[in-house]
């Protein structure tokens, strides 16, 4: 069932938390950094971010949301972002000819998976409630798919389909702002890699609300510092190829949250993706770009915790969502 999410209220943003020391899971010889939000209590929740970024792109606010709704709250790094291990060069520099690419020349999409899992492992949690963003989302729906034993429910928000791969991406993609970027260039050091940074958050930022610039700037000032700038990183990312399972194949009770005016991945990405797996939920946001912004952390904090409950987690009282038609 598809909802429209409208004029969804703006509410005062949780008060900040802290986060847990970094600490490390281990997939073979691969360091994966993740913390914890101090405080937090529940059933465990997963957060897994995009393409070549790191956690620190989880805004505290909507962490903090999630902790009010009832959940454990844990982050990680996946390989070649943030804090873990880059992994070696590759010859393909270029993103677009990796993603098209046949096959993967680092890794797979199995071992993103299978990284995800060590961050449970280490974090001693048998099953989670996972929500992934952007390419975080497929790695979401590829964890349930490939560890179903694992996963309680999924959460996939401004993601394209697992299933899709190759030329058939192309149906999905918006090329304005991805050809912007692919044009930009930016100095060498720390200051040229936040304005590129910044420039990201700024296009992808939702036209229907207003842009934080300085929570943005601190959200990739944290992640700047916290590691390289790797050029290859997201061809790497880009190419791991997945041999698992079709979403069809998917039984956990899921939800699909995507921007109606994203400027990177159509709507009928997120369409296709709840078409896809039985029973899926979708809801889409006037207004919102390929971001999550302030004003929908409560709504979205509050979906999660419905289609968790779904998932056999025992109710606790959500923060108000908004008005949903």
């Amino acid at each position: 069932m598809a909802t429209t999410a409208r004029d969804a209220a703006p509410e005062d943003a949780p008060a900040a938390r802290s986060w847990t020391p970094t600490r490390y899971a281990h997939n073979g010889s691969v360091e994966i950094a993740y913390d914890r939000l101090d405080g937090s209590r529940g059933e465990p929740l997963l957060l897994v971010m995009g393409l070549a970024t790191a956690r620190f792109w989880w805004p505290d606010g909507l962490s903090g949301a999630f902790a009010d709704a009832g959940f454990e709250v844990a982050r990680y790094d996946q390989r070649d972002a943030g804090e873990s291990t880059r992994m070696p060069d590759t010859a393909t520099g270029n993103p677009f000819k990796a993603l098209f690419g046949k096959r993967g020349e680092a890794y797979t999409a199995e071992d993103m998976t299978d990284d995800a899992v060590a961050v449970m492992d280490e974090l001693g949690w048998e099953r989670v409630h996972v929500f992934g963003h952007s390419m975080g989302g497929l790695i979401a729906q590829r964890l349930a798919l490939r560890y179903p034993e694992r996963v309680l429910s999924l959460t996939s928000s401004a993601a394209l389909p697992s299933d899709v791969s190759g030329l058939g991406v192309l149906r999905y993609l918006r090329f304005g702002f991805l050809a912007k970027l692919a044009r930009a260039r930016f100095p060498e050091g720390r200051e040229g890699d936040i304005e590129a940074s910044l420039t990201v958050w700024r296009g992808i930022a939702s036209p229907g609300y207003p842009f934080d610039e300085e929570a943005a700037r601190a959200w990739v000032e944290a992640e700047v510092d916290s590691g390289p700038r790797d050029k290859k990183a997201q061809s790497r990312q880009i190419g791991a190829q997945w041999h698992g399972p079709k979403l069809a194949e998917l039984r956990h009770p899921t939800l699909v949250l995507h921007g109606e005016q994203d400027p990177i991945l159509r709507v009928r990405a997120g369409r296709a993706t709840a078409r896809a797996i039985p029973g899926a939920r979708l809801v889409t946001y006037p207004g919102v770009g390929h971001d999550l912004p302030a004003a929908l952390w409560p709504d979205v904090a509050g979906e999660v915790a419905r289609v968790a409950e779904s998932g056999g987690r025992r109710p606790r009282q959500a923060p108000a969502p908004g008005t949903l038609g």
